[in-house]
């Protein structure tokens, strides 16, 4: 085949112009561009034909063809068209197609869309001059000052798309028909792309179609509903390509994670599933799919708010939440809506996908950004229609009246066996005898309660002045009498103080001194007015040396309260006082050690909790409200064999909140201090004590705490 090729050359980007050579060169020089220009079409030509074996998007593919043949041609640009499954014409790929101005909305682009239309009727090709109509019609028309070379994109003799080249028209009819059967024979490698692309195209589909078979016979094989969300999770996720899958089944007006993709069992107190929990049960509030991919300024406050908090926490790019209804027949939507809507509109209805109840959500979440909405909403789709029935199922399975138990008793279908029926009657017989023991045995019903012990007699030290503990006198464990010195404190800014004040007085003295001394020896001279100034100075500085006396002897008050004294007789109580006080600055209301008389009575304090006491005052009033008549029998953690008995001498009308028992009321209970051995009677010591609290049923002592639970949780 021969192309016809200007002396003026491009490929590329690079024009190369006429060079001017003597006439004895010039057919050699002609005959060296002519062979590289040829060498380089083979090249290209070769190119596009590796192209169109190699496994490409469609994209992908136009793009590097197009770049290819617009080159070997030296034209302006080019243009691949394709049609969507309405017939309407699509621009998959060009270039420079905006020198052509058609892609403005004019009359021009209706004229050239006609055009387009012609092509794709012609398996021959078209050549059409710049300004130029095509057909007797005159409609279709090339509005462009471009010779366009239009070629056909065939595959299985239909027409899957044209390629159009913009060619400058300073050509001959020769070489314009060179460059449709260079495009032509460029449009046979297109369509043998397109056949491959299609068988490729239809292996995926059958991978895919075998995929859903298997997906969709999997997630039927159970009716319990964690088996069937767990499999939705996992083999939808691969069904979809995601990072991770969740299912939420929907439970009241709140939605749940039931499964995640990767997890054999969900942790709902942590703070991802928690966070995924409200985003879904917030999407679900609305009816209508979430798609996220970076941006949330269009989307409610409250979704917005979740949204951010769970994508703080989990870290994904694109997260997508898609509400799954139950499936309605076409006939319950007609009957339940046509009253609304009229008996005219039931047809409408009958098609109408939406109206089922929401049973739960798929959320689908990509770590990164590897596949868009459009990728993945095929896939999403499909996976909730196969999932919708059986999680529905699945659903009304889980929620049938007392399904656990019917569960349960079609499991024990051997127990009513011949061979088994005599053991099984006679286990019966022991339950329910076992039963009625429960509910009329009486027992001792005690409450509970953990505690320390301690001397009735004890004192908290306090600092009552600030500065830093200079020298602590005592150790843990020693004896002290009242009015023993403790510690001793220093306080730096007190010694500053008192020598200001000092210094102060010893100046109003000078002056006073001085003044009487002036009044005592020229008061016979003196005018008056001199002599009441004299006189006015001195009561002033008499006042001054009054004030500065009571600051002083203010100080020294202080000082002396840097000596701590023991305000009672007793023992050192405080462990290590010594390593945890000296050197250690201390304020004024700092306790600084703790001390008790073990000679004199002791007691326990025991922490009760709130939730217990409405059986303490049920005794108390069989009682009469006599708090001593409350027995309490405890034992000390170092020797918890001997049992030993105490009166309650004083409950706390406050609850406080105890670091291990939670809300507690304080029980004060008298104990004798000879009944513990020497031992184990240390203040603070561990206990555990039980107030009794009359009879109860034996059962309802076993598990009084269940029954109460049931009671504020179940039943309130």
């Amino acid at each position: 085949m021969y192309y016809s090729v200007p002396t003026w050359q491009r490929f590329g980007n690079r024009s190369y112009p006429p060079k001017t050579v003597p006439m004895s060169t010039q057919q050699s020089v002609d005959s060296q561009t002519i062979e590289q220009t040829k060498q380089q079409l083979r090249g290209l030509v070769q190119e596009i034909a590796q192209l169109s074996k190699m496994n490409l998007t469609e994209a992908e593919y136009y793009h590097e063809f197009l770049q290819r043949v617009v080159t070997a041609l030296a034209a302006v640009g080019g243009a691949v068209w394709t049609r969507d499954k309405e017939g309407r014409l699509m621009l998959t790929h060009q270039i420079n197609y905006r020198q052509t101005s058609l892609h403005q909305q004019s009359d021009e682009q209706v004229q050239h869309t006609r055009l387009l239309h012609r092509a794709f009727q012609n398996t021959d090709g078209m050549l059409v001059l710049p300004n130029t109509s095509y057909g007797k019609d005159e409609k279709a028309a090339n509005p462009t000052p471009f010779l366009l070379v239009l070629a056909p994109l065939m595959s299985d003799s239909q027409i899957e798309g044209v390629v159009e080249i913009f060619q400058r028209a300073n050509s001959t009819p020769n070489t314009q028909r060179g460059y449709l059967r260079f495009l032509m024979q460029m449009s046979e490698l297109v369509g043998e792309w397109l056949k491959s692309n299609k068988l490729r195209q239809l292996g995926d589909q059958q991978s895919l179609l075998g995929q859903v078979n298997n997906f969709s016979r999997s997630i039927h094989e159970s009716l319990d509903l964690r088996q069937t969300a767990y499999v939705i999770a996992n083999e939808g996720r691969q069904l979809i390509g995601c990072d991770r899958l969740s299912v939420a089944v929907r439970k009241g007006m709140k939605c749940h994670i039931e499964a995640v993709s990767g997890q054999d069992t969900v942790d709902n107190r942590s703070n991802v599933i928690v966070m995924l929990s409200r985003l879904a049960t917030k999407i679900v509030a609305t009816g209508e799919n979430l798609w996220y991919s970076g941006a949330t300024q269009d989307l409610p406050p409250q979704i917005e708010h979740a949204l951010d908090e769970y994508i703080d926490e989990s870290h994904s790019k694109t997260i997508a939440v898609i509400p799954v209804r139950r499936p309605v027949q076409a006939g319950e939507v007609a009957a339940t809506r046509a009253a609304t809507v009229g008996e005219d509109s039931v047809a409408e209805l009958e098609t109408d996908g939406d109206t089922g109840e929401i049973i739960g959500a798929l959320i689908v979440e990509q770590i990164e950004d590897s596949r868009t909405q459009a990728q993945l909403a095929q896939r999403v789709d499909l996976v909730r229609e196969h999932s919708l029935l059986a999680l529905s199922n699945a659903v009304t399975h889980h929620n049938l009246f007392l399904m656990p138990l019917w569960r349960t008793l079609g499991k024990a279908e051997w127990l009513v066996r011949a061979r088994n029926l005599p053991k099984t009657v006679a286990a019966t017989v022991a339950i329910i005898g076992l039963l009625i023991m429960m509910s009329v045995f009486p027992w001792d019903f005690n409450l509970k309660g953990s505690g320390v012990m301690q001397p009735v007699e004890r004192r908290d030290v306090f600092v009552d002045q600030s500065g830093i503990v200079a020298e602590v006198k005592v150790s843990n464990g020693e004896k002290v009498v009242q009015g023993q010195v403790l510690a001793i404190i220093e306080s730096t800014e007190l010694e500053i103080e008192a020598e200001r004040i000092i210094g102060n007085l010893a100046s109003v003295r000078e002056q006073l001194l001085s003044a009487r001394k002036t009044w005592l020896s020229g008061r016979a001279s003196m005018q008056r007015a001199e002599r009441l100034r004299i006189e006015s100075q001195i009561a002033e500085l008499t006042q001054q040396e009054l004030s500065l006396k009571k600051q002083y002897d203010l100080i020294l008050e202080k000082r002396k309260q840097l000596t701590v004294l023991s305000p009672m007789e007793g023992e050192v109580v405080t462990w290590n006082v010594k390593e945890l006080l000296e050197r250690r600055p201390v304020t004024i209301g700092q306790v600084l050690m703790t001390l008790a008389n073990p000679n004199n009575a002791w007691e326990l304090e025991v922490q009760m909790p709130e939730k217990r006491m409405g059986h303490v005052a049920e005794q108390l009033k069989e009682y009469d409200g006599d708090i001593e008549k409350l027995k309490v029998t405890y034992i000390a953690a170092t020797n918890p064999d001997d049992k030993l008995t105490g009166k309650v001498t004083k409950i706390h009308r406050m609850a406080e909140l105890d670091e291990d028992e939670g809300h507690s009321v304080l029980v004060k209970v008298n104990i004798n201090r000879d009944d513990i051995p020497d031992e184990v009677r240390r203040p603070g010591a561990t206990v555990t004590a039980k107030i009794y609290c009359g009879k109860r049923p034996i059962g309802y002592v076993w598990i009084h705490e269940l029954i109460e639970t049931i009671q504020s949780r179940v039943f309130f």
